[in-house]
């Protein structure tokens, strides 16, 4: 177990992940919608006219071709058609099971809801900056892989002992094991360091993090996740 001081510097809502849509993913988006000649669009025109695209389809099949775009390797033509007449009235990103699809669902869903002006369910997501403090260097090396997990066990501490986060995953918190760290926080950048203390950018769903908007400074404990046991062929 390691002791750190953790402290909020800042909080922000988001109704859009940071750079999560690039030029490649619009200009796919305008061919897959039968745009002619998506690379002649401009740079700053790509956003409008992907919108405009998507807009001249009915809802449900805006959301099916976004989703085929994004999941493509993950999920069926079946699976795909439900999902896509289900995020006009469901929050995706929250409410289904699959936790490692949240953030493309996010992403679906705050594109949509802008091009069709609200059709589509409004996407919440949060972004802070959070500073950690060791007690000396050799604590920082908890974060030089995998930093979700034990980022994920700090941050809880700072938050209501009825936050969902504890509720559902309490025993990954207080054990070794947290494979789910990497789906709930979606971004994660250190954006400064120093021997002792470093400075992480987070990005996640409201759903998840929310509640550490309250959170004072204090200290907290936190462990490294275990590897899993690998059996040997």
């Amino acid at each position: 177990m390691q002791t750190f001081t953790v402290e909020r510097l800042s909080f922000d809502s988001l109704t859009e992940i940071p750079n999560s849509w690039q030029p490649a993913d619009y200009k796919a988006l305008l061919a897959k919608t039968g745009y002619d000649n998506p690379d002649e669009v401009a740079p700053e025109e790509l956003q409008e006219m992907t919108h405009m695209a998507l807009t001249d389809l009915e809802p449900t099949e805006a959301a099916q071709l976004v989703l085929e775009y994004l999941f493509a390797d993950q999920l069926t033509t079946g699976q795909i058609e439900n999902l896509a007449h289900q995020m006009l009235t469901e929050k995706l990103w929250e409410e289904n099971p699959e936790l490692e699809q949240h953030e493309g669902f996010f992403k679906a869903t705050q594109l949509l809801y802008t091009a069709y002006n609200g059709k589509f369910p409004r996407a919440e997501a949060v972004q802070f900056q959070v500073q950690l403090t060791a007690a000396d260097a050799t604590g920082l090396q908890l974060f030089d892989a995998n930093p979700e997990a034990p980022l994920l066990r700090l941050l809880s501490q700072g938050m209501p002992d009825n936050t969902l986060l504890k509720r559902l995953f309490h025993e990954q918190l207080d054990g070794a094991s947290f494979p789910e760290a990497s789906s709930i926080i979606w971004q994660l950048h250190p954006s400064q360091r120093t021997e002792t203390a470093v400075v992480f950018e987070v990005v996640s769903s409201a759903y998840w993090l929310d509640d550490f908007k309250y959170a004072d400074t204090y200290e907290a404990t936190t462990q490294a996740d275990t590897p899993p046991v690998t059996e040997e062929s």
